[in-house]
């Protein structure tokens, strides 16, 4: 991911958000390694795109809403609790990215300019790119206006042309950007039974219709809001987690419909005073890694992986990144300029380490034998060995299972195996303290491979259940009763 990381201004109340906000506008933008001629930069612009609604409804009303942000669709809606005086004033920002097409022509003998892919000129090399403008929209409203009615405000971006001749004459590079019409719709509501608290619904909605819907997605995007995402705050507001709401609001925060974005709080940790919709999954109090030195590749989540690989790239193909736009230009310039220690502080960071409960205090190794987490340590742990209690029954290694995931918590691959029958070829002991339970899938034609090298699927004991005696595995139910054949 890459952005301009700013700070805003001294008197911007949501500077402190900007610069994981920054890191959610450019999700996606420019992926490694960087050039025009890698495929995965032939398809782009994934995330909370808002199309003009002909071209999103070609196919019909989306029937299933649902809240997923890499969905091309022509609205998006935010809906949080807030705690608030009457007399608070809510403030909006509506940000996004406008499509910008960067097109390089090449001057003929007699002066006439012709569209080109590639060209070079004093040097440098200009090639053609959809490159991305940065918007933002800022509303003030008083909450008992937006008691009384909805209140809708313009957020949409005119079109614009601009154009740089290049040294030597040799041609130029025209930048297009292409008319955007939206508004965003604001309305509170007082909930009842719980004075002093309100639902408030923020709903940007792209309002163009051009083109039709017979068009290309390149040429919807051009009239599209991209990376779509909203900071709410203000005086005098408290806002709830609707990840981790109080017990008392938490019926009201699942009655919140929030449609292709994802609101959580954002600020420093314990804060209340502003959130994040982004078309991203995040947590509450979201933040870039304090390892990262500035805008480099994924605000740390991997960036040393990508600085390495950025560093091996050749000559050629920097000078391609660099040719395709000025983000990638940049990524190039802050890795080359990273020093040792920076670079090393990327190697990774523990965030937090729980102390050993005291009935289960850490016991180095004795003697020169392996230590206690290892096959064979000195407290008789041993994956090949060691059993678990699942429903009152001991099950260890070569004992069938029936894999119950949990709804909460779990892989989403291991959500496909609802149901299925497996072995287990291994019982593990955390550091922490928690067991998982390794198994090999009994209808996976590979099972005997993974088995032989070591790849196994791992569930937690509750989500486990033993078959025995009774119903043969594919009668029987994750939930215990047996499975009834359909017709």
């Amino acid at each position: 991911m890459t952005g301009d990381r700013d700070t805003g201004g001294a008197g911007d109340p949501f500077a402190a958000l900007r610069a994981v906000a920054d890191a959610v506008l450019y999700e996606g933008y420019l992926l490694y390694p960087y050039r025009r001629s890698s495929p995965k930069n032939r398809v782009r612009w994934q995330f909370g795109v808002l199309t003009p609604r002909p071209w999103a409804e070609a196919d019909g009303p989306v029937r299933h809403a649902g809240v997923s942000g890499a969905v091309d669709t022509w609205y998006q809606q935010t809906e949080c609790l807030v705690r608030a005086a009457p007399t608070a004033v809510v403030r909006l920002r509506v940000r996004h990215l406008q499509l910008q097409r960067k097109q390089a022509e090449e001057r003929d003998a007699e002066g006439r300019y012709r569209p080109v892919v590639s060209l070079e000129a004093d040097g440098a090399v200009h090639l053609t790119f959809d490159e991305a403008v940065p918007h933002e929209t800022d509303l003030e409203l008083p909450l008992a206006g937006l008691l009384r009615e909805e209140v809708r405000r313009p957020v949409g971006v005119p079109a614009g042309e601009d154009t740089e001749v290049l040294a030597g004459g040799r041609g130029r590079v025209v930048r297009t950007r292409y008319r955007a019409d939206a508004v965003t719709a604001v309305r509170a509501e007082q909930l009842p039974a719980h004075p002093g608290l309100y639902r408030l619904r923020v709903r940007t909605e792209n309002t163009g219709t051009v083109p039709g819907p017979g068009a290309p997605r390149t040429e919807a995007l051009r009239h599209a809001l991209i990376a779509t995402h909203t900071f709410l705050g203000g005086d005098g507001l408290e806002f709830l987690s609707l990840t981790d709401p109080p017990a008392e609001a938490e019926a009201l925060a699942r009655d919140c419909r929030n449609v292709h974005t994802f609101p959580v709080l954002a600020g420093a940790p314990g804060t209340r005073t502003a959130v994040l919709s982004a078309p991203v999954i995040l947590p509450d109090h979201p933040r870039v890694a304090p390892e990262s030195p500035g805008d480099l590749h994924d605000a740390a989540e991997i960036d040393e992986i990508l600085t390495l690989r950025t560093l091996l790239l050749t000559d050629e193909e920097k000078r391609e990144a660099r040719a395709t736009d000025a983000r990638a230009a940049g990524i190039l310039d802050r890795v080359e300029a990273l020093p040792p220690e920076v670079l090393g502080r990327l190697h990774g960071a523990i965030r937090s380490l729980r102390p050993a409960r005291p009935s289960e205090p850490y016991q180095p190794s004795r003697g020169s034998g392996p230590a206690w987490w290892e096959e064979g340590g000195d407290d008789g742990l041993c994956p090949a060995t060691d059993t678990v209690l699942v429903d009152g029954v001991t099950v260890g290694r070569g004992s069938r299972v029936l894999l119950c995931p949990s709804g909460r918590g779990a892989d989403a691959q291991d959500m496909f195996l609802a149901g299925r029958s497996a072995r287990v070829a291994a019982v593990l002991h955390d550091v922490d303290g928690s067991v998982h339970v390794a198994v090999t899938v009994d209808d996976d034609p590979a099972a005997a491979l993974h088995g032989w090298y070591g790849r196994f699927h791992h569930f937690r004991p509750h989500e486990l259940r033993p078959l025995g005696p009774g119903p043969r595995p594919d009668q029987e139910r994750c939930d215990g009763r047996p499975r009834v054949a359909e017709a």
